[in-house]
């Protein structure tokens, strides 16, 4: 691959339309070094919430809540696979509409700050709900429904904030984008590795409701990392003037969207989603089924996806290294070309093709998960930093949430895709193949 400055596309500083600037170049000696630069430069507070927000509520708490919900359904709910796809893509739904927590952030300040209440509040909702669940033994589908999608609101809530913060540090601080990136995913993928490792005993020792119960403490640290954030304080704000401040923020981010740079990314990250089925949820009733499939046990399960996010982590790594500075054109064409391949990973196994050359279930499962995970991370890190360079001043948030809902919306509808082909094969709790 070609150096940066020879990359087709030159990204400059951002005029009044958010169209980009120049991506610098940092050299990270050591963590303990690029910890400090970005706690100094950036303040201990912000680095904290990126940790709170990346590490322990997207990563412990997906980890362990992705493993604990896909038992929940199983055992206590006793959902067909298809059902269970389809309800994660509904607990997904919130993250779909991050442009409108983006809005309130951006344009709604409460008690004079623009983002500490919305860490705040997304701590409260994400404590309450999962409290709820977890101590309700006798709750139905449609109450268990809603607290899981409360829970992920509350998460999405928290993660349009940090990524409002990262964004506007991005144009403040053009050398360290690909830096706060690469700590939100270094962040994210140490937490999910913690959380897939511990998912197991969790669920096993203690039921898939009590690990649920378990994430209202990453929301308790959501909502400390509120209440200790540095935050210039905005002074008589007039809240008569909401809807004109909410018309040009909507009026500025279609002018962005315009640009070349922004749109052409934003229908990459939508297709390259859509057009992924996901099956993860089918996938996992195979995985537990001792009759047809290999039935790992909620350990194993979680020792699987723990060694997925060691992937997930080299990836980072990789990234952060040896891939920063090349044009991301050349990282998407064979990160997409390579997550093609991953992909067939899991028709080799579940046609236990693996055997017939002799590779043991649990070997290639988690060899399956550390590959898909790895390129995943190689795929999507260079669109997060260049989403975050796109972003305009003022709607940090707002715009940088938009270009993130349309990946999950690609997501979503992977999901329902992946759960209308499970349901139209006839993949079911007695034959999960």
């Amino acid at each position: 691959m070609e150096p940066l400055e020879d990359a087709p596309l030159r990204l400059q500083e951002p005029a009044a339309a958010g169209c980009g600037v120049i991506i610098g170049k940092i050299c990270v000696t050591s963590p303990c070094r690029w910890l400090q630069r970005l706690s100094h430069e950036l303040h201990w507070s912000f680095v904290l919430a990126v940790v709170a927000v990346y590490g322990a509520c997207q990563g412990v708490g997906n980890a362990v809540g992705g493993v604990a919900a896909g038992y929940y359904w199983k055992d206590v709910q006793r959902v067909q696979p298809s059902a269970a796809q389809f309800y994660q893509g509904v607990t997904d739904a919130p993250w779909v509409v991050k442009p409108l927590w983006g809005l309130l952030t951006d344009v709604v300040p409460v008690a004079g700050y623009r983002r500490r209440p919305y860490f705040v509040l997304a701590g409260v909702v994400g404590v309450s709900s999962m409290l709820m669940l977890s101590l309700h033994r006798g709750l139905g589908i449609m109450p268990a429904l809603l607290a899981l999608t409360a829970q992920s609101a509350g998460a999405a809530i928290a993660d349009v904030t940090v990524d409002a913060l990262v964004a506007q540090n991005s144009i403040t601080h053009p050398p360290l984008a690909s830096d706060m990136q690469s700590l939100c995913g270094f962040s994210s993928s140490l937490g999910a590795l913690l959380g897939f490792s511990i998912s197991g005993l969790l669920v096993h020792s203690m039921s898939s409701q009590g690990a649920l119960g378990l994430l209202s403490i990453p929301s308790i640290l959501v909502l400390s990392a509120g209440i200790l954030l540095k935050e210039n304080h905005v002074a008589e704000f007039d809240y008569k003037q909401v809807h004109k401040k909410f018309y040009k923020a909507i009026q500025s981010m279609g002018t962005t969207l315009k640009c070349p740079e922004v749109w052409r990314p934003c229908v990459y990250m939508f297709v390259s989603h859509n057009l992924s089925l996901d099956i993860q949820g089918g996938m996992f009733y195979w995985y537990t089924d001792h009759v047809v499939g290999p039935g790992f046990s909620e350990g194993f399960i979680g020792l699987i996806y723990a060694i997925g996010s060691v992937g997930s982590l080299l990836g980072v790594l990789l990234y952060q290294t040896a891939l920063k500075d090349y044009p991301f054109r050349s990282i998407l064409l064979w990160g997409q070309v390579l997550s093609s391949l991953a992909g067939m990973l899991d028709l080799v196994l579940v046609t236990r093709l693996n055997l017939k050359i002799g590779i043991p279930d649990y070997f290639f499962a988690m060899i399956d998960n550390s590959i898909s995970q790895m390129v995943g991370r190689l795929k999507w890190l260079p669109l997060l930093v260049l989403c975050s360079k796109l972003c305009s001043p003022g709607i940090e948030g707002t715009f940088y949430a938009l270009l993130m809902s349309l990946q999950n919306a690609g997501l979503l509808m992977s999901a329902w895709w992946g759960g209308l082909l499970l349901h139209i094969l006839n993949v079911t709790r007695m034959e999960d193949a």
